[in-house]
């Protein structure tokens, strides 16, 4: 999860950038013997998923006031997340990820991505609360470090997490929304203004 509060992730090219460089098919194969499978949506797998369905005329209309804040993809229902090759060395997502931080004002100086603005490196770090958490996190460093980008991966206990995560005191995290098949009050709860 980005906290996109902090200048760092306010551009959705860094975001997106960040995204193509998780080889999620290397990961699951390295690190969950290809057990999992990447999340497309909220609701995977069910007829509630958005996930390759153009939005409806009533979705529309709700969404209209922020039509310029909504990709064109997700409103005609083909977006897709980034894939890999699974090798762990996806030379061309990498070479899609350097060129949407390039788009995003970002270049490599000496080995280091660089906001090409400010001189300041592209640094962010990773807040973790479980040993599985932190091993996750660390083969996704080792994908960022391709690129140039320097990431620190930090374990708190879970009370500590919790804090920071409701204070927004983060950078990125792993986070989990649990939902069942039936939507109901964790809606409101994950999505309405109050929890924003």
């Amino acid at each position: 999860m980005f906290n996109t509060r902090p200048p760092i992730f306010a551009d959705r090219r860094v975001r997106e950038a960040l995204l193509t460089l998780f080889d999620g098919k290397w990961i699951d194969r390295s690190l969950y013997h290809g057990l999992f499978e990447r999340t497309r949506s909220f609701y995977p797998g069910s007829e509630m998923s958005a996930y390759g369905r153009p939005a409806s005329r009533h979705e529309r209309d709700l969404l209209a006031p922020w039509a310029e804040n909504v990709r064109p993809d997700i409103l005609d229902g083909t977006y897709e997340l980034p894939g890999s090759d699974g090798s762990g060395r996806d030379r061309a997502a990498l070479r899609r990820a350097l060129d949407l931080l390039e788009a995003a004002g970002y270049g490599l100086f000496d080995g280091k991505m660089t906001n090409t603005a400010t001189g300041e490196p592209l640094a962010f770090e990773i807040l973790v609360t479980t040993p599985d958490q932190e091993r996750l996190a660390l083969a996704y460093v080792n994908f960022l470090k391709r690129a140039g980008i320097a990431v620190s991966v930090r374990q708190v206990d879970s009370a500590q997490f919790e804090q920071r995560r409701q204070t927004f005191d983060f950078d990125m995290m792993p986070y989990f929304w649990f939902s069942s098949l039936s939507p109901g009050n964790e809606q409101k709860f994950y999505w309405g203004s109050e929890a924003a």
